[in-house]
């Protein structure tokens, strides 16, 4: 009966799964968002291998030149390509976005999982820390803390990553307390089963889908924080370009050359779009209640 019991409830999880990734891969704009930022992280791997002109190759002859064949983007007071310099700067926006956010993800979901765990006194103390980092905009607490450990690519990682810690620990807790109270888990610490293997086989996975969501929305979000911190001096710092510094640099000209600005522009609200919008897709996926009610919109 055992036996039978766990093949009908691993037929179950499969069909599941099958389920998820047909409601997936059903939904136009979420499959067309994942190949964008599919497309975005291959552009940024290889921006230096296929950009036609180097970071900061000046031609003052050339200076702000509209887009031409030789200038897919244009040129900037510099005479510098502005589409070689999109290019490369998806690299370290992308780059500073993923850091941050793994370093939120890790810090955060700990945090949250063992105060939603444990309960109590810990509880208690680690959500009213949490709660005093809420209490600050997330923009200001982040020039605050790049103003304190000095402008950089690591500074801007670091105060990205601790400014979105504290949506990852809610997620996380919240997330926890639920799945803390279902039967599978009282049936598990009544048979003796360890903490580590209670958080390993149970709590985890049962609150992947939340934290994932979470993810992508974060990312957004960390994009957009980098690129205003470049815009004001606070980010990645010249010569590395920057999609934030770029748009500082074309405020200057936006009469003269448009195409300073729009460019870099629409690389920002590409991304950020594309992570919005994959994030409410695997939440459809994910979250029981949200697919049951696609899945129902469906069938009528």
């Amino acid at each position: 009966m055992t036996d039978m019991r766990l093949a009908d409830e691993a037929s179950g999880d499969e069909s599941a799964r099958v389920a998820s990734w047909r409601l997936l891969l059903g939904n136009p704009v979420t499959t067309t968002s994942a190949v964008v930022l599919v497309g975005i992280v291959v552009v940024a791997l290889t921006a230096r291998r296929i950009a036609p002109y180097g970071t900061n190759k000046i031609d003052v002859a050339d200076a702000l030149q509209p887009p031409t064949g030789a200038h897919w983007f244009g040129t900037d007071e510099l005479g510098r390509d502005i589409f070689s310099r999109v290019l490369l700067a998806a690299h370290a926006s992308l780059q500073i976005a993923l850091a941050s956010v793994a370093f939120a993800f890790v810090v955060g979901v700990t945090i949250g999982v063992i105060s939603g765990y444990r309960g109590g006194l810990l509880d208690a103390v680690l959500m009213r820390v949490v709660d005093v980092m809420f209490a600050f905009p997330v923009l200001l607490l982040a020039l605050a803390i790049v103003a304190i450990l000095a402008p950089g690519s690591a500074t801007t990682i670091l105060a990205i990553g601790i400014v979105y810690t504290p949506i990852f620990a809610r997620v996380a807790r919240a997330s926890t307390l639920s799945v803390r109270v279902e039967p599978f888990v009282a049936v598990s610490r009544t048979l003796g089963t360890g903490h580590l293997y209670m958080l390993g086989r149970h709590i985890l996975p049962n609150i992947a889908g939340p934290v994932i969501v979470q993810t992508s929305v974060s990312l957004a979000f960390a994009i957009l924080s980098e690129a205003a911190l470049s815009f004001l001096g606070l980010g990645i710092q010249p010569p590395e370009p920057s999609w934030g510094r770029m748009l500082f640099d074309a405020q200057g000209f936006v009469q003269r050359a448009w195409w300073m600005g729009v460019f870099p522009g629409a690389a920002i609200f590409a991304t950020v779009l594309a992570f919005n919008l994959l994030g409410d897709g695997l939440r459809d996926v994910l979250d029981p209640k949200q697919r049951t009610m696609i899945e129902a919109r469906r069938q009528r």
